[in-house]
């Protein structure tokens, strides 16, 4: 099958991810098609907003009508909607089930009678829980510890039961995203950290040694441009884990302090949470070719800039640049 140029449903397209990746799509000649709720802002995509090939479906994942409208003349699916990482679920456990699970299954079957030829889904590398091994790799047995990542898992069997013939399945078990993006998210740990460090000069490390998977915005959103423009027989039925950058907490906030200064100081205080583990990013790069090229300190860079330019508005503050505080905000149901 042709590797392009694609029709694109990305759920979830005016995300922190998406925020990135439709620029990048619609500048490889893909025809994209953003569904989404637009809770973080309807400025997401200032430079191409007006492009002839974006189209904007403002609407809930979990309305069947919506998601046909959206899937019209749409030939591959990027999944990135969902109620994003632990803390955001548990404040509201059935809302975050509706959208994370309940809504899967009826999307992909919906993408495969729309005509669908492909289907990727952005699953967690948090579906491994606690590891021991050395390297966190594919063939390692699930064992999630949190509803939010149970979820994910559920989704990726229910994905993998549907694939058949003209309908190429895709797995990828992002990291910890960092970096800026238009639509910025300061909730998660490389950025919370650059944050405090630029604003505050402090930093607070929660526990320290426990290792996390982190991988540059750049680098996820170039993976799903990059998967579009495999064949068929390379990507179908394959699972892989995206990102490769491992490091004990305590060495994150050592590298943000490098970049930027070395007046910030760093408090370190216990935490309860036991989750460590290395991913490991091999197979990918020996199946495809994907090499990730940013780095920590990239992510840094790019954050110190958005807050020295003036790109984000009140960034220890604004409940849009986290995800929690907006959604105590709006009513979700």
């Amino acid at each position: 099958m042709s590797t392009g140029p694609w029709s694109v449903l990305i759920t979830g397209g005016a995300g922190y991810v998406g925020s990135s990746l439709v620029p990048k799509l619609l500048n490889q000649g893909h025809k994209v098609t953003v569904l989404d709720l637009y809770l973080y802002g309807d400025d997401i995509f200032p430079s191409c907003a007006s492009h002839p090939n974006l189209r904007q479906v403002r609407g809930d994942l979990r309305d069947p009508t919506v998601v046909r409208d959206a899937l019209q003349s749409c030939d591959a699916v990027i999944h990135l909607a969902c109620i994003s990482n632990d803390p955001s679920f548990e404040l509201n456990p059935t809302l975050g089930k509706s959208i994370n699970h309940d809504a899967f299954l009826p999307l992909v079957r919906a993408a495969k009678a729309a005509g669908v030829k492909r289907f990727i889904y952005a699953s967690s590398s948090s579906v491994y829980g606690v590891k021991d091994e050395a390297e966190v790799t594919e063939d390692l047995p699930l064992e999630p510890l949190t509803d939010y990542s149970k979820f994910k898992a559920m989704c990726e069997v229910e994905l993998l039961a549907e694939r058949v013939p003209g309908f190429v399945t895709t797995v990828i078990r992002p990291s910890t995203v960092c970096g800026y993006a238009p639509r910025q998210r300061l909730d998660v740990v490389v950025n919370i950290f650059a944050n405090h460090a630029f604003h505050n000069r402090k930093i607070r490390v929660t526990g320290g040694p426990q290792k996390r998977p982190n991988i540059h915005i750049e680098d996820m959103s170039n993976l799903y441009v990059y998967l579009l423009q495999q064949p068929d027989a390379a990507i179908d039925g394959k699972t892989w884990n995206a990102g490769d950058t491992n490091f004990p907490i305590s060495d994150l906030a050592e590298i943000v302090r490098e970049v930027v200064g070395s007046d910030v100081e760093i408090k370190t205080v216990p935490t309860n949470d036991p989750r460590s583990y290395h991913v490991s990013g091999k197979n990918i790069r020996d199946d495809i070719g994907f090499e990730l090229q940013y780095t920590i300190e990239d992510a840094v860079r790019g954050l110190l800039d958005a807050f020295k330019t003036g790109k984000l508005s009140d960034p220890m503050n604004n409940p849009l640049y986290f995800n929690i505080k907006r959604m105590q905000q709006v009513d979700l149901s």
